[in-house]
């Protein structure tokens, strides 16, 4: 199973109003050089070749989980992406693992496909207002949400899932901008040392208005983790997100950022406005990044590209259905 990685209570930015105005600079860090692009001959000769897809729970609070699954897998989805939160799946229940909620069935059946429930997708991320370790002042909070994350590299490994997602958190206003880095690196650093050993690599989304916002702050991290291997540490890339502010179009960032990418979010958003919207709503060309999602499942991507519209759980059943007939035309008949 994936997760996105918002709270319902957070579901978008944790920080400010809704709609979230961002800056259009570069940051401090500038991008490394866009990487070789992804062979396409694959994808031009098998039209089986598309990007597997998923829905976020946290675009569909309304329901229990096991309807959330049961819609995702009637509508045809490939997988789910499950934000580890209290609605669905408490990350801090006193007994660990729980239950699937409204289900008497083992934990091993969440590791699994079944006729009744999407298949395993590809991340395992807490809530939103506890991810975010640069942007806790105190040891004692950070070592708290350290502790979260280590959690959540022990549920994506029992859920059999591809990465851990997870995301900076924002500056502090009296906090310097070298210091937030380095409690960043600190805090993740035994976070990788687990996910080393789960054989669960993490992927860090950047986040509009967080500490690290764009992939030139992703590749300045990793530096200062001592460039880790893409396959211990790489990038949860949100479509959205190079809409609103990296200086390349969204299908040039999915082939700038292809060595490191581990899990990719979708929806449809405005150029400079940190707001996820329905596709059709906002500015983003998808013919363009549906095709270049194509080359990246071609290369070998084993990834979901998940549907994340946290802030439409009142519509969440039918914007599941619209938002796969979008992305997989030939899906519209179910």
């Amino acid at each position: 199973m994936t997760t996105t990685g918002r709270s319902a209570h957070h579901p978008d930015h944790p920080d400010a109003p809704d709609p979230v105005r961002i800056d259009h600079s570069d940051g401090a860090h500038p991008a490394r050089p866009a990487a070789i692009p992804v062979p396409a001959d694959r994808a031009a000769a098998d039209p089986a070749v598309r990007p597997r897809l998923g829905y976020g729970t946290n675009g569909l609070t309304d329901l229990r989980l096991d309807d959330a699954l049961g819609l995702l897998a009637d509508l045809g989805y490939d997988g789910v992406g499950l934000t580890l939160d209290h609605m669905h799946l408490d990350p801090l229940a006193p007994t660990w693992p729980p239950a699937p909620p409204g289900s008497p069935g083992a934990w091993a059946s969440w590791g699994s496909a079944s006729p009744s429930r999407p298949a395993p997708a590809t991340s395992s991320t807490p809530a939103a207002n506890t991810a975010r370790p640069s942007s806790t002042r105190t040891p004692r909070t950070r070592a708290a949400r350290v502790r979260l994350l280590l959690r959540a590299v022990r549920v994506a490994a029992d859920l059999g899932a591809h990465a851990v997602h997870c995301f900076s958190g924002t500056l502090p206003a009296d906090t310097p901008p070298d210091e937030a880095w380095k409690r960043l690196a600190s805090s993740l650093t035994p976070v990788l040392t687990a996910a080393e050993a789960a054989r669960v690599p993490l992927a860090v989304e950047p986040e509009p208005g967080h500490l690290l916002a764009t992939l030139g702050d992703f590749h300045h991290l990793r530096g200062l983790l001592g460039d880790p291997a893409p396959a211990l540490l790489g990038l949860t890339l949100d479509i959205g997100h190079c809409q609103c502010l990296e200086p390349l179009p969204p299908a040039d960032c999915v082939r700038a950022a292809a060595p490191w990418v581990h899990h990719v979010q979708i929806e449809d958003m405005r150029r400079g406005v940190h707001e996820h919207l329905p596709f059709g709503d906002g500015e983003i060309d998808f013919p363009p990044v549906l095709a270049a999602l194509t080359e990246l499942t071609a290369a070998g991507f084993p990834g979901l590209t998940v549907v994340e519209l946290p802030r439409h759980s009142h519509a969440g059943p039918e914007l599941a259905r619209t938002s796969l007939s979008f992305l997989r035309p030939e899906s519209s008949s179910c």
